[in-house]
């Protein structure tokens, strides 16, 4: 994966490996926070566990649960043979469903898996609570069973896009670092290693463009992502260079929602010829 890394974050990933760290990336959505972490699992290459947060989120999603129908069965088949069960022969390893923490935890190496827990400014507040063995740990208590600790602790990258703040307790176990947009002559730069077949004079505009729309009262400024997808609609097209026609018509790969579009589409008529 071609990812461009800056002196503080490429500082801030090897701290994490060095000092076994969690790290913790905030930034504004579509600056490459989730590609650093699929970044770092190629460089190391390694496996990319991703858990993906959202509100509700539970235990039993993201650490671990019972194969309840298997012990069901398991439940039927002593009837029907006369046995007679305890939680002891119920509650085992073999009922026991990985979920990506204990799969992270559980890896055997040599090289630590790469855990991405991205988003985790959208799960609760009380699911942060369930991290904290683990981030200071790098271990799950099982009730049943006792707990699981890494025998090769997996590289934990989080990210947050900052919807809310995150509890001190799960900052204090993180290393941190800021992700900010870049500036247009690294974003071109971060562009045409993204779309090869687009032509530097048209990611030079695209990108100055866009990083002078971020400036505008936007619902959602857009990031490296959308620049991207910009560019390459753009050369989709057969353009070699930025026209206001072309723009207008792409303009759906960075302004999301009406307001934004109206906003942008007035900064193109009155930027691009």
């Amino acid at each position: 994966m071609d990812y461009l890394v800056d002196d503080g974050l490429a500082m801030a990933v090897f701290l994490s490996l060095r000092l076994g760290k969690p790290l913790l990336l905030e930034g504004e959505p579509g600056v490459g926070k989730t590609a650093a972490a699929k970044a770092l699992a190629v460089a190391l290459d390694t496996p990319l566990i991703r858990l993906q947060c959202y509100e509700g989120l539970t235990a039993g999603e993201a650490l671990y649960e019972w194969n309840y129908q298997r012990q069901l069965l398991h439940i039927r088949l002593a009837e029907a043979s006369g046995s007679r069960l305890t939680d002891a022969d119920l509650f085992t390893a073999s009922f026991l469903q990985e979920r990506p923490i204990l799969r992270a935890v559980r890896h055997p190496g040599p090289t630590p898996a790469v855990l991405l827990i991205d988003e985790i400014d959208r799960a609760d507040d009380e699911f942060e609570a369930l991290l904290f063995e683990f981030l200071g740990e790098a271990a799950i208590t099982v009730p049943e069973l006792g707990t699981f600790a890494a025998v090769v602790p997996p590289v934990v990258v989080l990210t947050s896009n900052r919807s809310r703040d995150l509890h001190d307790a799960l900052r204090r176990r993180c290393l941190y670092h800021w992700i900010d947009f870049p500036a247009p002559a690294r974003a071109a730069e971060i562009v045409r290693r993204s779309v090869p077949g687009a032509s530097l004079p048209l990611i030079r505009s695209a990108a100055d463009f866009v990083g002078r729309v971020r400036t505008l009262d936007l619902d959602k400024s857009p990031g490296l992502a959308e620049t991207i997808d910009w560019v390459s609609a753009l050369a989709a097209l057969g353009a070699i260079s930025l026209s206001r026609s072309d723009a207008l018509s792409t303009l759906g790969t960075i302004a999301k929602t009406p307001d934004d579009r109206l906003l942008v589409a007035e900064a193109v008529h009155q930027e691009i010829s």
